[in-house]
């Protein structure tokens, strides 16, 4: 179960990397007017969705393997496996602004951009302490 338990971190700090950069890319991609630079966001933000959705889902069901496997219980998982399914709503979010973008029908700001991108480390703040204190 250990091994099972690393391999799940590494999936959750790889799926997280993507998911800070994505959204940062999203407020470069708001803020450029040259179509070439558009195109060049556009395919890095496309490669990159493609990259971190399996490790995302990875993730998960790795997390639902160690979840299952040790039986933990608590309001505390009950939490957590909310903010989970919010932060698998937040990639798949991710998803739709690419094909936005993709499209040329973007119409938000990159201030609204940098903002979005700060959801997944308010997630992950409070999973980290969820699971290592499990206040209740």
């Amino acid at each position: 179960m250990l091994l099972l338990k690393a391999f799940h971190i590494s999936m959750v700090v790889s799926w997280f990397a993507g998911l800070f950069y994505l959204p940062r890319l999203f407020v470069n991609h708001a803020m450029v007017e040259d179509r070439a630079t558009q195109a060049q966001l556009t395919l890095m933000e496309g490669k990159l969705y493609r990259f971190v959705t399996p490790i995302g889902a990875l993730a998960v069901v790795s997390g639902l393997w160690l979840w299952f496997g040790y039986g933990f219980e608590g309001g505390w998982l009950y939490l957590k496996v909310a903010l989970v399914a919010g932060l698998i709503a937040y990639h798949f979010y991710c998803g739709h602004l690419l094909k936005v973008f993709s499209s040329g029908q973007n119409v938000r700001s990159h201030v609204w951009f940098r903002f979005f991108n700060e959801v997944p480390v308010l997630v992950l703040f409070a999973v980290v302490f969820l699971v290592v204190l499990k206040p209740f």
